[in-house]
């Protein structure tokens, strides 16, 4: 049953990994991603103890073949490769406007068919425009300068909160550290330290290549139009944490039943239904009491030293609404 378990994770966590891909009209690359997930799979299964012959077996690979994967993944550039998206986008811009033949010939070794729907894509997304029709089609990019400060936007965009809460939940951590667990550009990230040090949200130990840096804190406010990514990163690594937990521990233990786990809970409600608002709001009351429970404790901890030892209670809340029609409900 353990297969079929991590088969359907794995389909939901690509759902997720499509859709934050695409969010906002941009389209993240995703070329290296295969080797990104081989990679820390294989590192998480070192750090468990399993030997490089036992992992290549679960991979389905000779002991060979799995280290020289391993080796060129871990010797190769840390530069991003770029998509097709990307190329296209770039060629284009650079031509200022040029006719679809031209885009067709410069990319001839692609397959016509996935070129043709980068192209739409790119329309769709306003950031290439057409005129005309067939044969007579051109486009045109949009700026440098607008391309250039959408990409400084979007790449700056949350990106301290989310190694905010990356330090938050695993540190200390080094730079180097920081930088497989992110995969983020080194120029980027030490401009990200530099604003998380300065504005005191995290601390930084020591110096050059031996400095450390950790937070006892994070904190995005709700409704914040920055550091959704650290608020989807926090949310989904609280659940995996629990789950991890739950997997490690004596799951009989009866000490545990209320201290270490989680409860999905389904209810249906409809327009005029007694209890609608109060489905609705369970989120709102949970969050009320939580916050209130944490500014309690904090008042607790300031007056008193924080022992060497201590237990960190991670708690999770999630809740969302799906429309269902009710023939569609029974057909499933």
């Amino acid at each position: 049953m353990t297969i079929e378990l991590i088969q359907a994770i794995v389909r939901q966590t690509t759902v997720l990994i499509a859709q934050l891909a695409t969010s906002g009209g941009w389209r993240a690359p995703l070329a290296q991603l295969a080797d990104q997930v081989f990679q820390d799979l294989a590192l998480e299964l070192e750090r468990q103890g399993v030997s490089r012959k036992v992992s290549a077996d679960m991979f389905g690979m000779g002991l060979r073949s799995y280290q020289r994967r391993v080796r060129r993944i871990t010797e190769s550039s840390v530069e991003r490769g770029r998509s097709l998206w990307e190329a296209v986008l770039d060629h284009i811009r650079s031509k200022g406007i040029v006719s679809r033949a031209e885009v067709l010939r410069a990319f001839a070794d692609e397959d016509e068919t996935l070129l043709r729907g980068v192209l739409y894509d790119l329309c769709d997304s306003h950031l290439v425009f057409q005129a005309g029709q067939g044969a007579q089609m051109v486009y045109r990019a949009v700026s440098a300068d607008e391309l250039g400060a959408l990409r400084a936007l979007r790449s700056g965009e949350g990106l301290d909160e989310l190694v905010w809460a990356i330090v938050y939940r695993e540190g200390p951590l080094m730079r180097d550290e920081l930088l497989q667990r992110t995969h983020i550009e080194g120029s980027a990230l030490d401009c990200a330290l530099e604003r998380l040090s300065t504005s005191a949200r995290i601390e930084r130990t020591g110096d050059d290549a031996s400095a450390r840096y950790r937070t006892s804190s994070l904190y995005v406010p709700l409704g914040s139009p920055v550091g959704w990514e650290a608020a989807i990163f926090d949310h989904y690594q609280a659940m995996v944490k629990t789950i991890l937990c739950r997997l490690r521990e004596d799951r009989d233990a009866p000490s545990l039943a209320d201290r270490v786990g989680g409860s999905t809970y389904t209810v249906d409600v409809w327009d005029g239904h007694p209890l609608e608002q109060k489905a609705y709001e369970t989120l709102g009351r949970l969050r009320s009491a939580l916050v209130e429970l944490r500014e309690q404790i904090e008042a607790v901890n300031a007056e008193h030293e924080t022992p060497e030892q201590y237990t960190q209670v991670v708690l999770y809340v999630g809740q969302c609404l799906i429309q269902q029609d009710a023939e569609d409900a029974e057909d499933a």
